[in-house]
């Protein structure tokens, strides 16, 4: 299963894509952590892209398209794999095509998570004025200027991917703006997967009884073994047996001794 996720900063594209991850038992590639693998694996294309992140400067898109490439053909990929912050660009879409044609490679969805950027920007700064309250450390780029420079970006360089993928009918849209599990049952129902049943546990018979057949299954009952206590006295065909007659010995044999009314008497 190869797959995008598409979607503006903070809109839980990474809580979802450890979800998928451990699910399918595919791999997530993130862009940062393959130009830093890149880099110390020494590998030539890896040693251009530390050049030019070294010097601060944003890493071109042959060079970040032919890391790309190695990556996904490594044996922890060819399960399946999903890109995370790549492609960013039309450009860097059509490359990729490209590299997956290749390959005889194909993509099986492309998730857009559509959030409100409104709401976005408020949770935001609720969370920061809760990590004061609490004395926690925030990072310098952790702020609403910063989260709506990221997301400008986003609609000038990425969002256009949505109209492109769209085209190709790779692109499901769920809510971003629901509940985590929500948002998983729409990604999974988006991919054609359906929840998984829980696991039944064994039936087990109690000890010493057969399993009942006939009329007595239909009837929910069961059929006690022959010889138990609860089959003593009973005929094979499950009627009560009839009552021994009380006999007494005779010269001829035995006899049924008859008591009358008046005997008793």
């Amino acid at each position: 299963m190869r797959l995008i996720l598409l979607g503006p900063p903070g809109a839980g594209k990474g809580t979802q894509a450890q979800r998928l991850v451990d699910r399918f038992g595919i791999v997530q590639l993130s862009t940062g952590d393959m130009l830093r693998a890149a880099a110390v694996a020494g590998t030539a294309v890896g040693l251009k892209a530390r050049d030019i992140m070294m010097r601060g400067d944003l890493v071109p898109d042959d060079i970040v398209v032919a890391i790309v490439a190695e990556r996904i053909m490594q044996p922890d990929a060819k399960k399946g794999f999903i890109l995370d912050g790549f492609p960013r660009t039309v450009p860097q879409a059509e490359a990729l095509d490209r590299i997956l044609s290749r390959k005889g490679l194909k993509l099986k969805a492309v998730i857009e998570l559509r959030v409100d950027e409104g709401i976005l920007l408020k949770r935001i700064e609720t969370r920061i004025a809760q990590m004061k309250s609490r004395g926690q450390t925030i990072r310098a780029d952790d702020n609403p200027d910063a989260l709506k420079k990221r997301l400008e970006s986003y609609r000038i360089q990425t969002a256009p991917l949505i109209d492109y993928y769209q085209k190709k009918g790779l692109l499901r849209t769920v809510d971003g703006m629901v509940d985590i599990p929500e948002v998983a049952k729409q990604i999974d129902k988006a991919l054609g997967q359906k929840a998984r049943p829980p696991t039944k546990a064994p039936s087990r018979r109690p000890a010493g009884r057969k399993p009942a057949s006939g009329s007595a299954r239909k009837a929910g009952k069961s059929v006690p073994e022959r010889g138990t206590k609860k089959s003593a006295g009973r005929a094979p065909t499950g009627r009560p047996a009839a009552k021994k007659a009380d006999r007494t010995p005779s010269r001829g044999g035995v006899k049924k001794k008859v008591v009358s009314k008046r005997s008793r008497k």
